[in-house]
This record gives structure tokens, sequence and C-alpha cells, in this order.
């Protein structure tokens, strides 16, 4: 689970302005830490049928964001996919 503090610097490092927080470069943040956990998560406990619906449907999210951003900026997709070491 993604705490306050978790969320709050993951904010302040991909925010465009100070009250930034809805943003595709946020929310894309957002989501590739909550995928990083529950994976882990899953790692451990592979038989979690549930948390691996609940998986793809944040990647899923994720991806959408990721096409979005990619249509209306290409510098800020680039830039976000670097910074978060996406796409290899």
């Amino acid at each position: 689970m993604i705490t306050k503090q978790k969320k709050a610097k993951l904010i302040a490092q991909t925010q465009t302005h100070e009250q930034d927080t809805g943003s595709p470069e946020v929310q894309i943040a957002i989501l590739t830490e909550r995928i990083n956990e529950l994976s882990q998560h899953l790692k451990k406990h592979p038989r979690d049928i549930h948390s691996r619906r609940g998986l793809l449907g944040l990647v899923a999210d994720r991806r959408r964001h990721l096409q979005y951003l990619k249509r209306e900026s290409a510098r800020r997709y680039n830039t976000i996919v670097k910074k978060l070491g996406l796409r290899k």
C-alpha cells in the first residue's frame, strides 16, 4: 500500500507546477508505484487471483494514460518514460 509520504514524494518529483496533483505525469508515477508494490505482493502470493486482476487493471490504466500523453505531447511522454524507466 502506498503511504501518504511516498505519494507526496512522487507528486513532488513529477508535478509540473505547485498545485499539480492530477496531470498525466503524476498519475502515471503513482500508478507505476502501485504496480511495483502489487507485483512484489504477487511474487510472495502467486495464487492471489483477485490481486492479479487488480494489477491488470492498474497496468491498463497506466497504458491508457501513456497513450494519451504520447498523443498530446511526445516530449512530456519521453521525459516521464525515461524518468520512470518504463521502456527498454
